[in-house]
């Protein structure tokens, strides 16, 4: 049966995160059941990263099985159609049938956005966080490099993460002020549950000068959730980009930045 591999961005106010949950809406949910319509057939899907409640996508990346007689073009103006305005499936291609969205991914970044002045957001609200007091976000770099590498992030793990293992490779981790705005740009070969949340309310700590710049450094090296910092909100994360093999020729997904509603552009690109 052939296998397709697709581009999705979202609006993660109104879902219960990615995944289906019975009597909840999620995301999986809206997808599955818009390209059921197109295919005129069951369709399941398996995403690169499940994402949170509250949580947005720039770069989610799915992929299904259907053997409907459907152009790549046919499924993604279809799928649209049938999706709420805040889903939208970017690109769809025919992949090998061992692609898999979650485990052929090599890396997945993500982007964390920090409204940073004394006046809460307006248009802004449910699309980044809010951090009133100055942030220095220079001290901020710094203290996070020491994260980079391959760790145990036990530390910055939620207590229900189910992964078997608490190690990833952080392959970079950035923080750059653009004049209101904080980003944390941030990459890994994959994360544990709620782990750039976890990063990013540290990082916040380090930035408002609430905790020194080696707490960082200490808080890893403890493997201890329960010495971290809060764990940042969900409104300000957004999944933006999973990378494949080149040689499976699928549309590169990095964004060049966060667009929020009111047109201002975060950052620099993602590289």
């Amino acid at each position: 049966m052939p296998r397709f591999a697709a581009g999705l961005e979202y609006d993660g106010r109104a879902y219960s995160g990615w995944q289906h949950q019975p009597g909840l809406e999620t995301v999986q949910n809206a997808l599955q059941r818009a390209l059921s319509r197109v295919a005129d057939a069951p369709i399941e899907c398996v995403c690169a990263g499940r994402t949170d409640a509250g949580v947005h996508a720039l770069g989610q990346v799915v992929h299904f099985d259907s053997d409907a007689a459907r152009s790549e073009r046919g499924w993604r103006l279809g799928a649209n159609s049938y999706l709420p305005d805040d889903i939208a499936v970017t690109w769809l291609r025919e992949v090998p049938g061992h692609f898999h969205a979650r485990f052929g991914a090599l890396a997945r970044s993500y982007r964390y956005v920090i409204l940073n002045r004394e006046s809460r957001p307006g248009l802004a609200q449910g699309h980044a966080t809010w951090e009133r007091r100055p942030l220095e976000a220079a001290r901020m770099h710094d203290a996070a490099q020491v994260l980079l590498g391959e760790h145990d992030f036990s530390a910055f793990r939620a207590v229900e993460c189910q992964a078997k293992s608490p190690v990833r490779k952080m392959e970079t981790l950035n923080v750059v002020r653009s004049a209101e705005w904080v980003t944390i740009d941030v990459t890994a070969n994959a994360f544990l549950h709620h782990m750039v949340r976890n990063i990013t309310g540290l990082l916040l700590s380090v930035g408002t000068g609430d905790s020194p710049p080696d707490r960082v450094a200490t808080v890893l090296a403890g493997r201890d959730r329960t010495v971290n910092a809060a764990t940042a909100p969900a409104c300000g994360l957004y999944l933006a980009a999973v990378r494949y093999p080149a040689e499976l020729g699928l549309p590169v997904t990095h964004p060049a930045a966060v667009v929020l509603p009111q047109s201002v552009i975060i950052g620099r690109s993602l590289g």
